[in-house]
């Protein structure tokens, strides 16, 4: 019981928020705040100022924050030692990933060296997965961010050129290779912000004095596929994310663009692990940089 409501009470210091500390739990709000408040009332402190429905550590929970910190390491340090203590004929694997296409293609050479350990795979945006690996919830996470945290190993998957991909029957579907400058007269669908394609779009229309007619963000690779299909606009994406499909067109563009780089992360510090070699070695590498 107390480790529970010590897990809320970190979740939510740390996220600052009952209800993304509730996501994160796999917990309804109302309980969190219960788990809290009741661990106010045994010892008598008050972990957090509350103020216009906003949260503050007090200087009780200040001070009790790093102490928990190094309890629920111990304990994660604990279960990622049982899970990888067993022979690959068993344990556990965790993946995190914003997209799943390189990830998918590692995971099938594993599954055939080490079909019975269990894999799990998460996903979410950069910021989501990478913040999923520090605190341990998952082993490995590809992002197309570059970190530069120490305590990361980094190992780069792939780089993708940026492609259009526009629906059967559009005008610039007749040219092998379409100008940026195109862009300019079409609706642009686009990722949320914080999405490295949608970054390097930006960046690259911003360089060429260019911007399009109209934007519409839409959150997922897969709701974008389907308004392109729908003509809603076209879409800029990586060239490995295009996906197939006989409704979509996929056209180069003229001009020449930038890259989006795969990579795969790993804490330093558990990259010796049995399970997390053997994961690097189907990833063609002993190690990441």
């Amino acid at each position: 019981m107390l480790v529970n409501q010590l897990k809320a009470f970190y979740a939510v210091a740390r996220l600052g928020s009952i209800t993304l500390a509730a996501k994160q739990l796999e917990l309804s709000a109302p309980t969190v705040t219960t788990q809290i408040r009741a661990l106010e009332e045994q010892y008598g402190l008050e972990l957090f100022r509350r103020s216009g429905g906003r949260l503050s550590l007090s200087e009780s929970g200040a001070r009790l924050l790093p102490r928990v910190d190094a309890l629920l390491q111990q304990e994660l340090d604990l279960e990622f030692t049982l899970r990888n203590s067993a022979e690959l004929s068993g344990g556990s694997l965790r993946l995190g990933a914003t997209a799943p296409y390189y990830l998918l293609e590692i995971l099938q050479r594993f599954r055939a060296r080490h079909p019975r350990v269990d894999i799990s795979v998460a996903s979410g945006n950069s910021r989501q997965m990478m913040e999923a690996l520090l605190s341990y919830q998952v082993d490995v996470v590809t992002s197309s961010h570059l970190e530069k945290d120490p305590r990361l190993q980094r190992l780069e998957l792939g780089r993708d050129p940026l492609v259009l991909l526009l629906p059967q029957g559009h005008a610039l579907a007749a040219l092998a290779a379409v100008p940026l400058a195109a862009l300019a007269d079409q609706t642009l669908l686009l990722r949320e912000r914080g999405s490295m394609t949608r970054t390097l779009t930006e960046q690259a229309m911003e360089a060429a004095g260019l911007r399009p007619r109209d934007t519409l963000e839409i959150a997922s690779r897969e709701a974008l596929r389907e308004a392109v299909r729908l003509g809603l606009g076209l879409s800029v994406f990586a060239a490995h994310e295009t996906g197939s499909s006989p409704d979509l067109l996929v056209r180069p563009f003229a001009d020449p663009m930038p890259e989006v780089c795969e990579y795969l992360y790993c804490l330093r510090e558990r990259a010796e692990a049995r399970l997390m070699r053997a994961w690097l070695a189907c990833c063609g590498a002993d190690a990441p940089a």
